[in-house]
């Protein structure tokens, strides 16, 4: 085991999911963030999932799969079927865990007694997971500067998260500073799911390439099950979309910069 690898990665994954509080701080500072800004900005958080989940997992992964079984279309099937398990994956919890998405409603098991505050924090520890995951897979790689890459990708896009959370917490009427430290303290789940993916890929060298497609695929299903139905529910899709091409550029940006 390359215990650096897994100590870096954890880092990494932690800064990304601190990059979340930074996220919190313009509710502390202004008493209403308008719902076409938090749109906008999580749009933005989705073209950089997305960019990140081809850049920096997919297209490593089928080259790491294509040396593994020495034909591209061998590697292609192989990283088609990590990327669909990654989001069947994620589906299973999805629908096994109770939470709760403001706009979307309740998933998952009914009954719970959990609060509604709760379910949601649930909701986004959910959707932070696969990208701690997809950090700490990175790092674990050995590929330090495309894992350096997603890591700053997740961080930028965990900022505009942070804000959402917090944003929607103030709106039922939660003290700023409690919603500011809620949305915050959703990021740290993301070390954790680091350590677990650079653990994994380091002490299994050969789930490098399945892991990579794994952690794209479980990103790929938020974007498109949670991110995107998200801010297209008020009728500002319009801006949403633009923050999300804006995403998808910033990330292909920093992709040919540090890599």
């Amino acid at each position: 085991m390359d215990g650096s690898s897994i100590l870096i990665g954890t880092g990494a994954s932690l800064a990304a999911g601190l990059a979340t509080a930074l996220g919190t701080i313009p509710i502390l500072l202004v008493r209403r963030v308008s719902q076409t800004l938090q749109d906008t900005f999580l749009g933005f958080a989705a073209g950089v999932m997305l960019a990140a989940s081809f850049f920096s997992l997919i297209i490593p992964g089928l080259n790491y799969a294509q040396t593994n079984f020495g034909s591209r279309l061998l590697a292609a099937g192989a990283i088609g079927l990590a990327v669909l398990l990654g989001a069947a994956g994620l589906a299973l919890v999805n629908r096994a865990v109770p939470h709760e998405h403001f706009l979307l409603g309740r998933f998952g098991p009914r009954g719970t007694p959990l609060r509604r505050t709760w379910l949601f924090v649930l909701a986004i520890t959910l959707h932070n997971f696969p990208e701690g995951l997809a950090v700490g897979v990175g790092f674990g790689s050995g590929d330090i500067a495309s894992a350096t890459t997603l890591a700053i990708g997740i961080g930028l896009q965990n900022m505009p998260e942070g804000l959402a959370v917090a944003a929607a917490l103030a709106a039922l009427n939660y003290n700023r500073f409690v919603a500011a430290a809620i949305g915050g303290a959703t990021g740290l789940v993301e070390p954790i799911a680091g350590a677990l993916g650079a653990a994994a890929v380091s002490v299994f060298q050969p789930l490098l390439p399945w892991a990579l497609g794994f952690a794209a695929g479980a990103m790929i299903f938020v974007i498109s099950n949670e991110i995107v139905p998200e801010t297209h529910r008020h009728g500002h899709e319009g801006m949403a979309t633009a923050g999300l091409m804006i995403g998808v550029v910033s990330m292909m940006v920093l992709d040919v910069v540090f890599t």
